[in-house]
């Protein structure tokens, strides 16, 4: 038997209910690495840092926000404040490059020989650039300034410049569909922030006055359904669940067949966490996108893996598995503002044909944003003022 929520006008209780899962009993402890259920969550503190992934069971109340007319099929969310939430979400990045840098300089003017360009390509590898955007970056300084003095700002505009072309990708953009309900499907591992990032996509398209269905298919992990089924009530769309360790291809299943016949602008899918080099479960992914496009034409229209951005060199080899297997569009990197590693991107990007689209840069629901590569070299290599740090 399937449930769904259908949208209330009233807060929720802060417990979720049973019935929306179809449970009576208790639900077994959740996988290690992944987030505790729900019911165990105490609200965020509103006075703590926004550093780190987002934990706990949403506020109790989203603020008061106008929400403006229907946008059209082709609207994607609005870029402005990109830069002060990813210059906040990269400091840490951003403190590290820059204290690593700095520290090469001993006198006003740098010689550039090849001591200085060993010492500069193993800190760029210390930031999970790679050690071929390091030795890319290491190259061209050195074709530039080779036997010559160098001040800081030079080098740290050539380092700019390389990162900014090998960010610079087309595809930012989500995909819509011509006509009927846009289905956007979340896959990643476990601990990804895959279900939070999932709140935050919908909440984004609710702003903008779409009708958003979500898709429970997280059906092996009780807390995920529980956490899921809590945010779509706090953002006010529904939500479609079975019980738990049922089918996902049932979630598939009834959600696309809901969203097409009541007319849904959006469905964000979730699927179970899994590692990539499971194949069997990487098959049943492959069986949801074939349900999927039974009901919807064209569905899945996207396909977007979260990768954590803390896991460092570990998210390429996510990304690697997940592109072949899943069919992957795009990627959400989630939890930038949690680690020194946000270079993490760059080599993401030179290995891959996958864009960026969005990118995590704090706990709040609002605190997701459209994927700009300007904004985030920028920040990257943004100066860190260590008494407001």
């Amino acid at each position: 038997m399937v449930f769904w929520k259908r949208k209330k006008q009233v807060s929720p209780p802060s417990q979720p209910s049973d019935r929306a899962v179809g449970q009576e009993q208790a639900p077994p402890p959740p996988e290690q690495g992944s987030p505790p259920p729900a019911e165990q969550l105490a609200p965020p503190d509103s006075t703590s840092s926004s550093s780190g992934p987002l934990t706990g069971t949403p506020p109790s109340s989203l603020p008061p926000e106008p929400v403006s007319p229907k946008a059209s099929e082709q609207e994607q969310p609005k870029k402005s404040g990109f830069f002060s939430g990813i210059k906040r979400a990269l400091q840490k990045t951003s403190r590290a490059l820059n204290t690593d840098i700095r520290d090469l300089w001993k006198s006003k003017g740098e010689l550039v020989d090849e001591e200085f360009l060993k010492r500069l390509f193993a800190l760029l590898v210390k930031t999970d650039m790679g050690a071929d955007m390091a030795k890319q970056i290491r190259d061209s300084i050195g074709k530039k300034y080779r036997a010559r003095k160098v001040e800081y700002q030079e080098i740290l505009d050539v380092i700019a410049d390389e990162i900014r072309q090998t960010l610079e990708q087309g595809g930012t953009e989500l995909t819509w569909a011509a006509s009927g309900p846009t289905v956007i499907l979340v896959v990643g591992v476990n601990g990804s922030g895959k279900t939070t990032s999932i709140a935050k996509l919908a909440n984004q398209f609710a702003r903008q006055g779409k009708k958003v269905l979500l898709g429970a298919g997280d059906t092996f992990r009780a807390a995920a359904v529980e956490q899921l089924t809590i945010w779509a009530d706090r953002i006010g769309c529904d939500i479609v669940t079975v019980p738990q360790g049922a089918d996902p291809g049932v979630v598939a299943f009834q959600a696309s067949k809901k969203a097409a016949e009541e007319n849904y602008d959006v469905l964000i899918l979730d699927t179970a966490g899994r590692l990539q080099t499971q194949s069997n479960l990487m098959q049943e992914l492959q069986k949801i996108r074939r349900v999927i496009a039974k009901h919807i034409e064209g569905a899945p229209h996207e396909v977007l893996l979260v990768l954590d951005a803390t896991a460092g060199q570990n998210a390429i080899s996510q990304a690697r598995g997940f592109s072949e297997a899943a069919g992957c569009t795009g990627i959400v990197l989630a939890k930038i503002d949690g680690t020194a590693k946000g270079g993490v991107i760059v080599p993401i990007r030179q290995q891959f044909s996958l864009p960026v689209k969005f990118v995590g840069v704090g706990e709040k629901l609002e605190d997701l944003e459209v994927f700009d590569p300007e904004s985030f070299t920028q920040g990257l290599l943004q100066e860190n003022d260590e008494k407001s740090a």
